[in-house]
């Protein structure tokens, strides 16, 4: 509730504003290293610290050097990285058999990184799009993507990524009843510990665009993911999305993306007042990167600026690009 205040000028809301040591007094929000989770891309190789076109600041990076950015990122006080692959389309094929494979690249990556960082978390995303030869969460066939074929191999997929040393799994597939097969697969095989981050608010948007060509799914997709993420016009469905998650055994839960959808932030968050974390997603950096580079925008600012907006809509963290820069650089921003 807001009380009507004072009347000019005995009320002058500009006290409050004049300078800087006064204005961190009664800041309301805050962005810490402890609420960053730092998405990382890993490939192939050895030595590798390969550039991410549309994405300008972010790279792939062999295991190797994967290790030496989480150290990084250990070192910056971040809590949490998220590991995503980019798969040789070698081995993608249509029953995304390379998802379950205890040596695909992020079983590899999380074991060389929690051998390296014990400490630091890690956290892997549970869907199929990177293994898929069709590019999307779930199995195809004769162009409808499968749901309760799908749960099987996600299953076996979040079984293998918790026996590699993962620390949250992240489901972002998106199929119906996957929290609760893979809640389920983990307690019966001693994997009670492992915390699920469900992208439970995830929308079918077109800011992923980027993302899709860090992993090396975009070129495979045929047709478009409307059947099973959540179409942007619907707030409602989404809070049943999130209810749902909870009741088959998610721990935390997501929105994404997350500028544009500030409103499910809060909404969440009110509702239901869980831990509530947002992506700010490769389309959104994306654009922030390239108006900055235009001169159109003050990038730094517009970063912090985005990064706010996340904790004043509620959010307990944030999973942004933007971390590791973050996370050195905070006392410059504060």
């Amino acid at each position: 509730m807001i009380y009507k205040s004072a009347p000019f000028p005995i009320n002058r809301p500009r006290r409050l504003r004049q300078a800087d040591w006064m204005r961190d007094l009664v800041r309301e929000n805050q962005v810490s290293v402890q609420d960053l989770i730092w998405p990382i891309f890993v490939r192939d190789g050895n030595g590798v610290v390969e550039p991410v076109k549309s994405m300008p600041g972010v790279n792939r990076y062999s295991i190797d050097k994967a290790v030496e950015a989480a150290i990084q990122a250990s070192d910056a006080g971040i809590p949490v990285v998220a590991l995503f692959p980019y798969t040789d389309p070698s081995v993608k094929t249509p029953d995304a058999a390379e998802a379950f494979n205890p040596e695909n690249l992020v079983n590899r990556a999380t074991r060389a990184i929690k051998a390296a960082v014990p400490d630091i978390g890690v956290m892997l995303d549970v869907a199929l799009d990177p293994y898929n030869s069709d590019g999307h969460d779930g199995l195809v066939r004769d162009g409808v993507v499968l749901n309760d074929e799908t749960l099987l191999v996600l299953e076996r997929q979040a079984l293998v990524q918790a026996e590699s040393g993962a620390d949250i799994l992240g489901p972002s597939d998106m199929m119906d009843g996957r929290i609760a097969i893979i809640r389920t697969a983990l307690e019966q095989n001693d994997f009670q510990n492992v915390a699920i981050m469900a992208y439970s608010s995830k929308f079918a948007s077109a800011f992923y665009g980027p993302f899709r060509d860090a992993v090396g799914s975009g070129g495979a997709l045929t047709g478009d993911k409307a059947t099973y993420q959540i179409d942007p016009a619907n707030s409602d469905e989404a809070l049943r999305m999130v209810a749902r998650d909870l009741e088959e055994g998610a721990d935390m839960v997501m929105v994404k993306p997350g500028m544009p959808y500030l409103d499910m932030c809060r909404r969440v968050k009110d509702a239901f007042a869980v831990p509530t974390f947002a992506y700010q997603v490769s389309g959104e950096y994306a654009m922030i990167e390239a108006a900055g580079q235009n001169g159109w925008i003050d990038r730094d600012r517009a970063m912090m600026e985005s990064l706010l907006g996340f904790k004043r809509a509620g959010c307990d963290g944030v999973l942004t690009y933007y971390a590791l820069e973050v996370a050195q650089k905070i006392e410059t921003f504060i």
